[in-house]
């Protein structure tokens, strides 16, 4: 911690930077054992990340540690301690205390909006795929139902092409659901890499998860993944991806529970002038 992050209330807080190398790496290593149980490639994906994540998190540091500025939280500046009987708890910023990053993330409801957006611009994606390939609507739908209802998985062209009321039962609900799981997690994690957030959930998130997919279902499935027009489903993950996380990015930051009062965290109303305002 500098001198100047400790003297006057305006002053800001010195920080090492946030960096998302560690979890690439940990992801790196979750790919290369997974590949001894799925792909050859989904071990050399995984190897790669490992490498280039360790030389990132390696220039963190040296030679010269990256640091941010962090300013003060509205309302809460450093001051001298009282003479007490009992021990003060410095709350997040005040007097020098570290702050957990990140401070501000995107609200939940950011990510079940990106869910519905990204949902959209893949189903577009996926109905193109139809028109062009198979000139019918109904073949990606009960492609993707085909996963969860066996009768799909074994049935031929000609039933793949035409309508399915159980394919598109199953089908809508498994889009679905992963569109807004998916997008909660794009609320959750882009906070985690403030560099280049675009580039991580639009090109970096979609290809990972497409490699992985490939992977999987040539072992589980290799039938249904000869079906699947590989370069079109990456289409649809990058059209997810970038309409998906440029909902999240646009979406207002909130501040992190760390700045509350512990009254404030623990739902109780408080009176007077607490920083932490009053609970919920």
């Amino acid at each position: 911690m500098s001198e100047h992050g400790r003297a006057g209330g305006d002053a800001p807080i010195v920080l090492p930077a946030p960096t998302a190398w560690p979890l690439l790496l940990a992801f790196g290593l979750a790919l290369g054992f997974g590949g001894l149980v799925t792909h050859a490639l989904v071990s050399l994906v995984g190897g790669v990340l490992v490498l280039v994540s360790a030389v990132g998190w390696w220039h963190e540091v040296l030679p010269v540690e990256h640091e941010i500025e962090i300013e003060l939280p509205m309302g809460v500046a450093p001051r001298l301690p009282a003479v007490r009987a009992r021990v003060d708890r410095l709350r997040p910023g005040e007097g020098g205390h570290r702050m957990r990053l990140p401070v501000e993330v995107h609200p939940f409801s950011a990510g079940l909006w990106a869910g519905v957006v990204g949902g959209v611009a893949m189903a577009l994606v996926a109905t193109l795929f139809g028109f062009v390939s198979h000139t019918s609507l109904w073949y990606p739908v009960n492609l993707l139902a085909a996963g969860a209802v066996p009768s799909l998985a074994e049935a031929d062209q000609a039933t793949l092409e035409a309508f399915s009321g159980l394919g598109l039962v199953v089908g809508g609900l498994v889009h679905v659901a992963l569109s807004l799981f998916v997008g909660l997690l794009y609320a959750a994690l882009l906070p985690i890499f403030p560099r280049h957030p675009a580039l991580v959930g639009g090109v970096v998130a979609p290809l990972l998860w497409s490699v992985l997919v490939w992977a999987v279902l040539g072992i589980v499935n290799p039938a249904l993944s000869g079906r699947i027009d590989w370069s079109w489903f990456v289409a649809s993950q990058l059209a997810f991806g970038f309409t998906a996380g440029f909902v999240v990015q646009r979406s207002e930051k909130i501040a992190t529970m760390q700045t509350w009062s512990l009254a404030a965290r623990a739902g109780i109303e408080t009176g007077g002038n607490d920083d932490g305002g009053a609970g919920a």
